[in-house]
């Protein structure tokens, strides 16, 4: 029944599916706002709360990739429905957690929804008439942006007028919900991988994952010159070293880098790094911008309700130009389209530099980063896909799920670092200065146009990249 309503009605998959986006979204911010009042809710210190978000990006960066090869292998819906499911547990063991231990637990389960992105996309190049693949692409990232965007006012408005907890109870229902959905609407695709799980490979990724992502995530606190974080980048360099040489010896890798090493998915995954860490910065940064008082010089003395408010056109505008970036992707093909977004968000982050004084002005700002945004994240997939086999796309996606997460994770330490250095003293309020927020729009606008030159430069993959590849790992196997 599900694969003949798909058939008829693609647009029943295309807005199951990208409504996941929401979830995984509101999953990723629904702490970040009350990360400050966990050390009273919870009787912890201000370093112990923050595990609230490392916990849930190291979590998350391991399950990715996992899931995409599962995936390729046993059924992408099948592991589609694993990871709303983990979400689901760890939503309402989140709601019900009596002590910090467990809602750390409950942040970890929630790390399976990074997974959701790539394996719904991969799942639509499954299931999806060919001329719907794009605008269902695009609107599943899309919805990353409009669910980050609403997530600020949501929580806003829970914090104000309700307990903590109704979060992971919401985020827990929403869950129950996709599953049913994804269960009843969205049929599994019939393309399965072969061979057996790389459990040794898995092993080795994600202890590299976790000594990178804990270092960039706790550089700040801990220090970028101590011995502990450079001890932990030093070990993530030779994780990643003795992974790549077993996975180039092995019969059946979790990542195939002759897959990722070809020049289309190499450098389309570089650029993503820089494209998540351009986009990342106005979503953490703007919200602070306009509720920093205006004796700052920069500020605009907003509450986080109204500062959320502020903020849903640039989500709109995301969902608005998933469409205009399939057509375009379409017409012009996907490449251009990137070149298109990494422009937009490179200059919509500078005019951010020069930190507008109106609200008006940074609104429109906040909207052209989000278009560029937009066009870049709804491209990336499409490029991925056209450069592998159709039995790679969920763990190659899931892989450029991952890149993009180091890209938003490195913003927000430079973030972090950036706007501690340079402070000022109101009243005896420590915020940070114009400079550093300027400093850090132009380190991601830079970001964004060093991107482009990446893209620019890196050959379009044609229909025989895919063919060439699945021959070249039927040959190596």
């Amino acid at each position: 029944m599900a694969d003949a309503t798909t058939r008829t009605r693609p647009l029943v998959a295309i807005t199951v599916l990208a409504s996941c986006g929401l979830l995984v979204s509101l999953v990723q911010t629904m702490v970040v706002p009350l990360l400050p009042e966990f050390p009273r809710l919870m009787a912890v210190s201000p370093s112990t709360a923050s595990w609230l978000i490392t916990a849930n990006l190291i979590a998350g960066a391991v399950s990715a990739p996992v899931l995409g090869r599962l995936g390729d292998m046993y059924g992408k819906r099948r592991m589609l429905l694993v990871a709303l499911a983990l979400v689901g547990v760890g939503s309402l063991l989140g709601a019900i957690a009596p002590n910090i231990v467990v809602l750390l637990v409950a942040r970890a389960l929630q790390g399976a929804a990074f997974g959701v992105i790539a394996l719904g996309m991969s799942l639509m190049r499954d299931v999806l008439p060919p001329d719907r693949v794009g605008s269902g692409v695009g609107l599943m990232s899309a919805s990353l942006g409009f669910g980050a965007a609403i997530g600020l006012p949501v929580t806003g408005v829970v914090a104000q007028f309700a307990n903590w907890r109704w979060l992971f109870v919401g985020a827990a229902v929403i869950a129950v919900v996709q599953i049913l959905l994804v269960r009843r609407l969205v049929p599994e695709s019939s393309l399965h991988g072969s061979g057996r799980f790389d459990a040794v490979g898995a092993v080795g990724i994600s202890a590299a994952l976790v000594c990178l992502l804990l270092a960039i995530s706790k550089g700040n606190e801990w220090g970028w010159t101590s011995p502990l974080v450079l001890g932990l980048l030093a070990a993530a360099v030779l994780l990643v070293l003795a992974f790549a040489r077993y996975q180039l010896r092995v019969r059946y890798p979790l990542v195939d880098l002759r897959v990722s090493a070809r020049p289309a998915v190499l450098w389309t995954n570089i650029a993503s790094v820089l494209v998540g860490f351009a986009m990342f910065t106005g979503f953490v940064l703007a919200t602070q911008i306009l509720q920093a008082p205006e004796a700052t010089g920069y500020g605009h003395g907003l509450s986080l309700i109204v500062a959320g408010l502020a903020l849903l056109p640039m989500g709109a505008s995301m969902v608005v130009f998933a469409s205009v970036s399939a057509t375009l992707s379409r017409l012009r093909g996907p490449r251009t389209t990137l070149m298109l977004g990494t422009l937009v968000l490179g200059v919509g982050n500078l005019g951010f530099a020069m930190l507008p004084t109106t609200l008006g002005l940074l609104i429109a700002v906040s909207v052209c980063t989000a278009i560029g945004a937009a066009l870049a994240y709804s491209a990336i997939p499409l490029l991925i896909m056209r450069a592998v086999p159709e039995s790679e796309t969920a763990a190659a996606n899931s892989l450029n799920t991952l890149m993009r997460q180091l890209g938003t994770s490195s913003c927000t330490a430079v973030a972090t670092a950036v706007t501690t250095a340079s402070v000022i003293d109101l009243d005896g309020q420590i915020l940070p200065s114009g400079f550093a927020y300027s400093t850090a729009f132009v380190a991601a606008g830079c970001a964004g146009l060093v991107a482009l030159v990446v893209v620019a430069l890196t050959p379009a993959p044609s229909a025989s990249d895919a063919l060439e590849t699945a021959a070249d790992l039927a040959a190596a196997r």
